[in-house]
């Protein structure tokens, strides 16, 4: 039996636990319910290829950016800073490896919940950063995982146990592990998912609308022609190793499966084009070899992780299942919605690849999607190939959102400012037509 006596260690972990938890939950509520990153293929920059991923202790080419002026005061101007500097208070008195764990993780749930919260208006916002911002997320999720790496604990903590620490704590803050569909059949269950900001070494001041959406709209009601609709979300990072060990299918597989809980529509989000929405008709089984946030490239068959449902043999394209023409005729919003039906394949029986404005021929291998050829292709190539692994019969697929601009005059990131009217405006505008194309969708439900 396990003594109910408290030790010296569990008293200092307690006293933790409240200085790390008691400053998140003054900002969440009792009620509160429980991202191509951006641009279109052409323009994504490439970065370094072939690097090698660090070590657990050594910083990652992300957490290098936080000495930056920008991150700083992008979690300054949130109040994120705190956020951080409580965990790292929290996590050196910690004594034993499952106590880090549940840190780690509850840590994460905590700062997800306080980033959804200051973007729907719940609480302090700690700052004057406008509350709809999503890059204190990512900037703090950062720190965390920074503070981690630099952690020497009193015990023995081999580095596999440590990544395994980091770990937890990123699909935790990024709502990965808290989506929580409601069951029953007065309501719709949808899933969307978002993108972490990415090209930060062209302008670090970047936002990636899809993740300020996923913020915006976590755990809310949409009113559709079919009735209720509950919405919930999670964000991604823009690295290719995470997709290829599995985090898409992880995430979604439980609410992709047959239960009262199912998921009815489901759709992956990122940013896109300049000016424009585009509902991807196909998806390819292709990675393009364009830099992620790593600064590491993959060009490459998209690999399915071993130990998720799929379909054999691997498939070079899905369809989307979004009802596509009714999302284009409903004029949601000051944007125009495209159906996108473009793709790069490489024709049956020949060895180059060509452009095609309709769509794939048969028997044609992968070079692009409708979204390309980086990660929004890969996460849209990966949800419908799961959709299809479990014979799920709902409309699912992937969305691009415009380019989030700044405001004329804030366009050179060396001398432009974090923040601006414009860039503020364009956001909300962007999410709330994100809003407007899930309520369509959700509409056509039977």
């Amino acid at each position: 039996m396990t003594s109910t006596r408290w030790k010296p260690a569990r008293v200092r972990l307690l006293a933790a636990l409240i200085a790390v938890c008691a400053p998140l939950a003054m900002t969440t509520p009792a009620a509160a319910a429980p991202g191509t990153p951006p641009s279109d293929p052409a323009v994504a920059e490439p970065g370094a290829s072939g690097s090698t991923p660090p070590d657990a202790r050594e910083l990652g080419v992300e957490e290098q950016r936080l000495a930056k002026a920008t991150p700083q005061e992008i979690l300054r101007r949130s109040g994120f800073d705190a956020a951080v500097g409580e965990f790292t208070r929290a996590l050196n008195g910690v004594r034993e490896y499952g106590d880090a764990a549940r840190l780690g993780e509850r840590s994460g749930e905590r700062l997800w919940r306080r980033a959804v919260d200051r973007a729907q208006g719940r609480g302090p916002a700690g700052g004057d950063l406008s509350r709809d911002d999503d890059r204190p997320l990512y900037w703090a999720r950062l720190a965390m995982t920074k503070s981690l790496r630099a952690w020497a604990p009193s015990f023995d903590l081999p580095e596999s146990r440590r990544s395994a620490l980091i770990a937890r704590l990123e699909r935790s803050s990024r709502g990965q592990t808290s989506i929580g569909l409601p069951a029953g059949r007065h309501v719709r269950r949808i899933v969307v998912t978002g993108f972490d900001p990415f090209r930060l070494d062209a302008d670090i001041r970047r936002s990636n609308p899809s993740g300020a959406a996923a913020l915006a709209l976590d755990g809310t009601t949409i009113l559709t022609a079919s009735g209720p609709a509950r919405i919930e979300t999670s964000v991604f990072p823009v690295r290719w190793a995470d997709f290829a060990q599995g985090t898409v299918e992880r995430t979604l597989l439980p609410h992709f499966r047959s239960g009262p809980r199912q998921v009815d529509l489901f759709t992956t989000v990122s940013q896109g084009r300049i000016g424009r929405f585009d509902v991807e008709r196909f998806n390819g089984a292709w990675r393009g070899g364009s830099a992620d946030n790593a600064n590491l490239s993959r060009t490459e068959s998209v690999p399915i992780p071993a130990g998720v449902p799929t379909v054999h043999p691997q498939p070079q394209w899905t369809l989307t299942g979004l009802p596509y023409g009714k999302i284009v005729a409903a004029g949601t919003g000051p944007f125009p919605v495209y159906d996108n039906t473009s793709v790069t394949e490489i024709p049956a029986g020949a060895t180059e690849p060509v452009d095609r404005a309709d769509g794939p021929t048969p028997g044609s291998a992968a070079r692009a999607g409708g979204g390309g050829d980086y990660l929004s292709n890969e996460i849209a190539y990966r949800a419908t190939l799961l959709r299809d692994a479990l014979r799920l019969r709902v409309p699912g697929g992937h969305l691009h959102t415009p380019v989030l601009e700044f405001g004329p005059g804030n366009t050179d990131p060396a001398t432009g400012v974090i923040t601006d009217p414009d860039f503020v405006r364009n956001r909300l505008g962007i999410t709330e037509q994100v809003r407007e194309v899930l309520r369509v969708a959700a509409g056509t439900l039977g």
